[in-house]
Parts: C-alpha cells; sequence; structure tokens
C-alpha cells in the first residue's frame, strides 16, 4: 500500500477530506487528521517549502522549526532578561490554527500557482465528524503535516513590527541623554514558541504599546489575543494583582532578589537580584499526578513491569527540565513517589508491615539505601530517581542559524548535545562526526536516525558501543537487507532470512526518494 502510494504522488492539485478528532484540553479542540495520501504529499511541498522560509523567519521563532526546541526560547529568555528586571506581555493567541484567513495566508506565501492551489485545495478542503461535512472557510487542520509550516508563515512579521517601532521609543539614560537606535533595539525582545510568545522591556508604557500593535498586525490575519492567557507581569515585582514572573512552556522564568555577594553586576553596577528558571507549579502537578495514576492502575503486576511503565514517563520529564535550577524539584518529586511507592507495596502485601515492604522494593546501591529495584544479581530492573538526573546548562542556538544554511559541521555538534537525546545517539554522533555510517552524509535535525549492529547479532555481534553504529532508518534497511542478519532490522528476531533485494528504478539522494530514469 505505501509504495502504491509512493507511485501516485504527483503535484496536480486535489483536495481529500480530513477526519475530526478531538485533543483533550482546557476547551474541546479538533484535530484534523488528512488521509495517508495527503500527508504524503503534505511531506513533499513541505521539502520544497521549508528551506526557502527558513532563510526568512525571524531569528526568535522557536515553534516547529528544524534545530530548534523550547530550551532554545527560554535560553532567549534568559538572555533578555539576566542583566535587567524588565515589564513582561505574556500573550497566547486564541485558536490560532482554527482562525487564520486563507487570502492572506496565500498572498504571504506568494508561491508559484500549481503549488497554490494545491495549498489553497488542503485550507479548503473541510472535514468529516462522524458522517457530517464541515466546510473550513479558515484556519488550517492542526493534524496536517503542513500545518505547522503554514501556522509560522501566517504569524512571520510579529518580531519586525517591535522591532520596527523601537527607534520611536522615548528611552533616556539617567543623565537624560537619549539612547541610540541601536540600544533601543537591544532594550525590547520577542520571543515566539508558535502561537505562544512574550515581549520584554524595562518599561511598562512600551509593553502596553507594543500589545495594542500586536492586536491591530493580528486582526489583519484573522487572529486575536486570548485574554484568559494574556497577562503583563514584572520579572521581580509584584504588578498590581500579579506575581513576580511568568510561565512559559511549562518553565517559571522569575527574578529573585538577593544580596550583593550573591548576584552578578553590570557596567560595575550590583544587579541585586538572579534569574532563577525552574518546573512550573503546573508542570509539576501534571507529571505527579501522571505518575501516580500510573502506580495506582499498576496494583496487580508485578515490580519489573512497573518499572518498565515509570521509567520512560519519569526519564522523559526530568530530561525536558534537566537545563534550568531543578535539582530541589527532582528532590521533593522523588520524595513523594517513594511514599506512592511504599502504598503499592502496601497493597500489595496487606499483612506486612511498610518497614518489611522497604526492605522488600528498596535496596541500597552505592550507598542510596532507596533505590526502587528488583531482586536478581545479574541485571536487575531500577527505576529511574528524578535526582539523579544531572543537570547541564543548554546552550542557544545561534541566531539566524538554520540546518539548511550548509554549516554542519555547527550542526552535527549541536545535535550530540541536545537534553532530549539518548546519550548512546549522542556518543555515536561525536564518534561519526554528524555523518551515517552507511551513506556517509550528514544527519539533519528531524532525521530518522537507528542504532545499528555492525556485526549482527544473529552472526555472533555482539551488543556494545565498539559494535554499534548509526544510520539513517532507510540506510539501515539497506544494509541490514544484504549483511545476512535475520528480519526487517538487525534487532529483529525473525526466522527467515531476507529475501534478495531486486533492482528498483527508486533510489535516496539527500534524504529524498526520487525516481531514475
Amino acid at each position: 500500500m505505501r509504495w502504491e502510494s509512493q507511485k501516485g504522488i504527483s503535484t496536480g492539485w486535489y483536495e481529500d477530506l480530513n477526519r475530526y478528532t478531538y485533543v483533550s484540553t482546557e476547551e474541546k479542540r479538533p484535530l484534523g487528521i488528512p488521509t495517508m495520501d495527503d500527508r504524503a504529499l503534505q511531506a513533499l511541498v513541505k521539502l520544497a517549502l521549508e528551506p526557502e522560509w527558513e532563510a526568512r523567519f525571524e531569528p526568535n521563532s522557536y515553534g516547529f522549526r528544524p534545530g530548534r526546541s523550547c530550551h532554545d526560547a527560554i535560553g532567549a529568555i534568559f538572555c533578555a532578561i539576566k542583566p535587567k528586571a524588565k515589564y513582561v506581555l505574556d500573550a497566547d493567541i486564541a485558536k490560532c490554527f482554527d482562525r487564520i484567513n486563507h487570502d492572506v495566508l496565500l498572498r504571504k506565501l506568494n508561491t508559484y500557482p500549481t503549488l497554490r492551489k494545491q495549498i489553497r485545495a488542503w485550507l479548503k478542503a473541510g472535514v468529516m465528524d462522524g458522517k457530517e461535512l464541515f466546510p473550513t472557510p479558515e484556519g488550517t487542520p492542526q493534524g496536517g503535516v503542513i500545518s505547522p509550516l503554514l501556522a509560522n508563515v501566517a504569524l512571520h512579521g510579529i518580531e519586525e513590527l517591535i522591532m520596527g517601532l523601537a527607534p520611536k521609543f522615548d528611552m533616556r539614560d539617567p543623565s537624560g541623554h537619549t539612547y541610540g537606535v541601536r540600544d533601543k533595539l537591544k532594550s525590547v525582545s520577542l520571543i515566539r514558541y508558535a502561537d505562544d510568545f512574550v515581549v520584554l522591556h524595562e518599561d511598562l508604557e512600551v509593553i502596553k504599546l507594543c500589545k495594542s500593535e500586536i492586536e491591530k498586525w493580528l486582526s489583519g490575519t484573522g487572529l486575536e489575543l486570548k485574554p484568559s492567557k494574556t497577562r503583563i507581569t514584572h520579572t521581580l515585582y509584584k504588578l498590581e494583582d500579579e506575581e513576580p514572573g511568568f510561565n512559559f512552556l511549562g518553565f517559571n522564568v522569575r527574578h529573585f532578589p538577593v544580596g550583593k555577594y550573591n548576584c552578578g553586576k553590570v557596567k560595575g553596577k550590583i544587579l541585586g537580584f538572579k534569574t532563577i528558571i525552574t518546573p512550573s507549579k503546573e508542570s509539576q502537578k501534571k507529571h505527579y499526578r501522571q505518575v501516580a495514576e500510573v502506580i495506582k492502575r499498576s496494583r496487580g503486576i508485578d515490580q519489573a513491569s512497573l518499572i518498565k511503565r515509570l521509567n520512560p514517563i519519569i526519564r522523559g520529564w526530568c530530561n525536558y527540565f534537566s537545563t534550568v535550577v531543578s535539582q530541589k524539584v527532582f528532590e521533593r518529586l522523588w520524595h513523594l513517589v517513594v511514599w506512592k511507592l511504599l502504598k503499592w507495596g502496601h497493597h500489595r502485601h496487606r499483612n506486612k508491615g511498610r518497614k518489611w515492604i522497604r526492605l522488600r522494593y528498596f535496596k541500597t546501591v552505592e550507598g542510596n539505601n532507596w533505590v526502587f529495584t528488583t531482586r536478581e544479581e545479574n541485571n536487575p530492573l531500577m527505576l529511574i530517581q528524578h535526582s539523579s538526573t544531572e543537570i547541564k546548562r543548554y546552550v542557544k542556538v545561534k541566531g539566524n542559524k538554520s540546518p539548511y544554511d550548509g554549516d554542519w559541521i555547527y550542526w552535527s555538534t549541536r545535535m550530540g548535545v541536545h537534553p532530549e537525546m539518548s546519550t548512546k545517539v549522542a556518543k555515536l554522533l561525536k564518534r561519526q562526526k554528524g555523518k551515517c555510517a552507511h551513506c556517509d552524509k550528514y544527519f539533519r535535525d528531524g532525521d530518522l536516525m537507528e542504532v545499528d549492529h555492525t556485526i549482527p547479532k544473529s552472526l555472533g555481534g555482539r551488543d556494545k558501543y565498539d559494535n554499534w553504529q548509526l544510520l539513517h532508518r532507510h540506510c539501515h534497511d539497506k544494509k541490514t537487507a544484504t549483511d545476512g542478519s535475520l528480519g526487517n532490522k538487525s534487532s529483529c528476531n525473525s526466522a527467515k532470512p531476507k529475501p534478495p533485494v531486486e533492482p528498483s528504478p527508486w533510489v535516496w539522494e539527500n534524504d529524498m526518494l526520487v525516481m531514475t530514469y
């Protein structure tokens, strides 16, 4: 079926219906799911449009862009507020994906007619909810492959708008001299991740001016700010009813007053505060509820199965927040999880006391008496502790850098140090200098990478770093088809060897499937 779909992909425009499902958030929000053919064609169109727009996008736009992540946005905020306390416009665009004006978006895309007709057909296709068809006069389907790129295109220009206002700011130094244009441009920052953004400046009137101008700009695109999620606050002081600091992408960003021996200096002047970024209270509560729910639903399973369910949840959450000041939060969460695990053990052994349960399920490992682990001596399963996660500071991506700019040395280095990348993959990337061991081409951000055994395990290869290599997914399939291993991949346990590979007119070039004649 996939092969038939590949042969049927063409640039001739057509439209196909999306299907609606719903995401459970504060309010019921539709999620449009395109058909498989549409998803494949949208991916092809995205490959054509993305390099052009990556060269044009604003430097402080971080959402749904290759080579950029939430950590880059948080790093940009830290750099903006570290030397000076500022007012903050913390804003969210109401139903951004659902209300984008189609005509404005297509004019901004400014692409050639065939592609314009195809994108317009997707936008106007309509959706099916059950057996009922609904038209889509505005917005982009949130489940589409190309929708995040279209949303970024629609919102492109907000930062340019704010920077265009900066030369008109009335800003003076303590001696009364007017700031130059360069200093005015540096004084204001707009950092956006998809439809969430913050504006930072030391003057409250400037923040209010930026808010009014952004509202006017958004109205021309069919969008508006969401009042319930838009607030003006200050990073250090309480502003009216608003507490100091703000939450952004699950992090809490705030200045805390400290003494002269614990804060930095700017141009010889003591700041009097320190910038502290931590996991927000809402993020902590959501994670704890998720872990507690898994433990509660796992009362009837053994310890090893419970550890296998919890480890991915704990590892992913801790890795996400491992770049900020999270150690005390990790220790507090682990303390709460231990109590939940003791309660889980008490439910399994009703007639045993807490001490017996602790000795039964918790072992001493390297001086730590509270390691939740199985009793096997050779290869025990251990539950990851929040507090064992190493805190590593994240280096923000440089200004306008893009994976399409040809600087492969920079990007291969960055890909090996991302906080959400596993240690195994990071070490292999560093050893291979960012290249695939099969095709000798550089990995790009977003490429599907897989760890392969150089000598297949079925032929006696060992599961060690010396026998691992990092490949593109399609290179992995090609290599495994001819190296004598069993199954579709080197880790599969298929009983039948793979058939010989037949010549095909389709070849991979620069991670794109093209036909040769």
